[in-house]
Formats: structure tokens, sequence, C-alpha cells
């Protein structure tokens, strides 16, 4: 059994994962009333959501009380690559939406949800969502609260004694062993999310609203392979493309999964730590991303209001199409701290058309049925960009200091 067990750990996690996906199609294609198979999924998600908040938590309050230098100028350059990001992600689904539009036939009911009515609304709930109770933050998974939280924690131990930085770097290690140990369950979860993907669906949910997927992710296909490499190579000078297929590799297939950045964030951390970055640095920038970081939320705010306008039969000039652009990337950064994510906050982007809630919400529910395919790529995109554009910019310091930059 102890052989076995060192056999199946010798495997590459890439290649685990890829053999539950296999097997968990073909157990839902032929045993699809095998119910309990689903239970691994589940089990697999709900304990990585569970972990993350504690991990982040901890990891940003032991970063920042332990940091010897300042590491400002590295985390800036990061929250602006960062919103430049997202901002072109949503100005590209414009442009795409305008050469490829898309009308929907909107036959589906609308959701119970209740999405933000404005601007101010997604504001006002940031804001809330920084200063809430810290206990309640993690309780809630609110990262903008966590992150909000341990911050000015971090801040306010660096004036602590050495032994209580010592405990609380102990206790971020020792949840991120934790998390270690969850992780290499992947396969066994992956194997039963997509046993209930396809027991439940079937496989034509992977082409059901192809049109609409195919812009989505072709959008995001986009800035993985073309606006994120002009971004990387201004920070490297280099060429960008074997960085871009190693954060694929190693975050976007888990991220994919798991359909969490935030349950993606140990994944990340210890790709930076392989990569010799410093982690005074990732274990806030990466943490941020998770929260802040979110092209292919943009890509989904835009394309599906950009739809529900031509469903009308709306006429779009590039004036609106930029302001929705600007509103969508805005958005987008919130997704994380409204319930539903970036299906949510289409409703308040429609408002921009004076589509009404009628409508709007009729869109969201298209979302959900597309979301199989929409939020796993959408996941996979903005997790490891997360990590591309972390490793970008201390790359970038690493070039001025004259340091050997490798991967």
């Amino acid at each position: 059994m102890k052989n076995l067990f060192e056999k199946w750990m010798n495997i590459s996690l890439v290649k685990r994962i890829l053999a539950g996906l296999i097997l968990g199609a073909l157990l839902g294609m032929f045993l699809p009333k095998a119910t309990a198979i689903a239970v691994l999924g589940d089990l697999f998600v709900g304990a990585l959501r569970a972990v993350a908040p504690i991990l982040v938590f901890f990891l940003v309050i032991s970063s920042l009380c332990n940091a010897g230098k300042s590491h400002g100028g590295v985390i800036k350059t990061v929250i602006l690559l960062y919103m430049l990001s997202t901002l072109l992600a949503a100005v590209i689904a414009v442009f795409v939406s305008m050469i490829f539009p898309i009308t929907l036939t909107l036959q589906t009911p609308a959701t119970d949800a209740t999405a933000p009515s404005g601007l101010f609304e997604v504001l006002e709930t940031l804001l809330l969502n920084v200063v809430s109770n810290p206990i309640d933050a993690l309780a809630n998974a609110n990262y903008l609260g966590i992150l909000a939280w341990a911050s000015l924690l971090g801040i306010a131990f660096r004036s602590a004694g050495q032994g209580t930085k010592k405990a609380l770097n102990d206790i971020s290690n020792g949840v991120s062993t934790l998390v270690t140990w969850i992780i290499n369950l992947a396969p066994f979860g992956i194997l039963g999310l997509v046993f209930n993907t396809v027991s439940t669906s079937g496989l034509d949910i992977f082409t059901e609203y192809g049109k609409l997927l195919v812009v989505l992710v072709g959008c995001m296909l986009g800035i993985t392979f073309v606006t994120n490499p002009i971004l990387v190579y201004w920070c490297i000078r280099k060429n960008p493309y074997p960085l871009i297929f190693k954060c694929l590799k190693r975050s976007a297939i888990t991220a994919f999964f798991t359909r969490s950045s935030a349950a993606n964030i140990p994944v990340n951390m210890k790709v930076c730590e392989e990569m010799g970055l410093d982690k005074d640095t990732y274990s806030v920038t990466i943490p941020l991303g998770a929260t802040i970081n979110m092209d292919g939320a943009a890509i989904t705010i835009t394309v599906m209001t950009m739809a529900a306008a031509y469903t009308m039969g709306q006429t779009i000039d590039i004036p609106t199409a930029l302001i929705l652009s600007v509103l969508a990337a805005f958005s987008a950064c919130g997704a994380s701290g409204v319930a539903g994510g970036s299906l949510l906050l289409i409703p308040m982007a429609c408002s921009l058309f004076g589509i009404t809630d009628d409508i709007s919400m009729q869109v969201v529910a298209v979302g959900f049925i597309i979301g199989v395919v929409q939020d796993s790529v959408e996941t996979a995109l903005n997790s490891s960009s997360d990590l591309l554009l972390s490793a970008s910019a201390e790359f970038r310091q690493w070039r001025k200091e004259g340091r050997e930059i490798t991967f």
C-alpha cells in the first residue's frame, strides 16, 4: 500500500488531474445514477474554499509583519498591471462583440437573485466589505475585508517581538502545508466535479449556446496570448511565452476545474516559491489578484451586456461602448465581493443601455446555463494572470537590478 501511494505521488499532479477528468467523464456517461461520486467534488471544493480565507489572512499578516525591506515598488507595479489588464480585457470584449454581434432567445425565466442597481451600489458594497467585521469576513469568505484587516494587522504587528512574528510565520506555514495536502486530493475532487457535470447536463452542455461561448472564450484567449504577453514583455524585455505557458500549465488547469481564484491561491503561491520570487511580495500580490484582477469577469460582463443590447435591437456607438468598458473593468474588480460573481453584475452594466431587470436577469440565467464552460475558463484566466503578472512585476525589478531572469 505504501509503495502504491508513493508511486501515485510521484506522478505529476497535472497527469493525475487529467486521469481524474477522463474517468469522471466516462463515469458520468455510463453510470449517471451513481450520484455518490459527485460528493468527491463537493468535498474537494468545499475544503479548499473553507481553508482559503484562513490561508490568505495569515499569509498577509505574516508577510507584512516580517517584511524586512519595502516592496512597495513591485506591489505598485503589480496593481498597475492588474488594472490595465482588466481594462484591456473589457475594451477587447467590446470590439469583438461589435465585430461578431450576438442576439439571444430569451425564454429562460428570470432568477430570484438580486443584482446591484447601479455603480454607486457596487462602490458602496466594496467599501462596506472592506470595513466589515474581520470574523464575519473570514466566515463569509469576504476577501476584500480579509485583505484589509490582514494588511492592517500585519503592519501593526511589525512592532511586535520576534516570538510573536515567528508564531505568525509558523501558523502561516502550517496552513500552507494543510492546503498542500488538500491540493494533492485534486484528482479525486475533479473526478467528482466532472462526473456531476456530465451526469446532470450531458455532453451537450459543452456545445449549447456555442456562438456566445466562442466569443467569450475567444476574448479570454486573446487576453492570454496577445495583451498579457505585451504587458509581460514590457516587464522582462524577453520572449514572454515560456513564462505564460508555465503559468497556464501550473495554474490555469487547476483553476479551470476548481472554478475559484481564491481556492487556487495555494497553487500560485507554490509556483512563485519555485521561481524564487520574494515571499514578502507574492504573499500579498497573489491574494490581492484573486480579489481585483478579474480579466475574465470584465469580458463576461461586457459580452453578455452587449448581447442583451443587440437582442433589444439597440445600436451601440463607440463612446458608449468605451464607457461600458470602464464600467465593466471597475465592476469586475468587485466581482469576488458580490454573491454570484460576474454574472450578477450584468444587470448593472445593462442599465447603461436602459435595459430593464426583466430582460437583464434572463441574460443572467443564460449565463448560468453556459457557466460550466464560461466560469471555468474565466477562473483559469483570472488565476493564471494573478501568477503571471505578479511574477512579471518582480522580474522587472530583477532586470533593473541586473539579476538573471529564469523561469
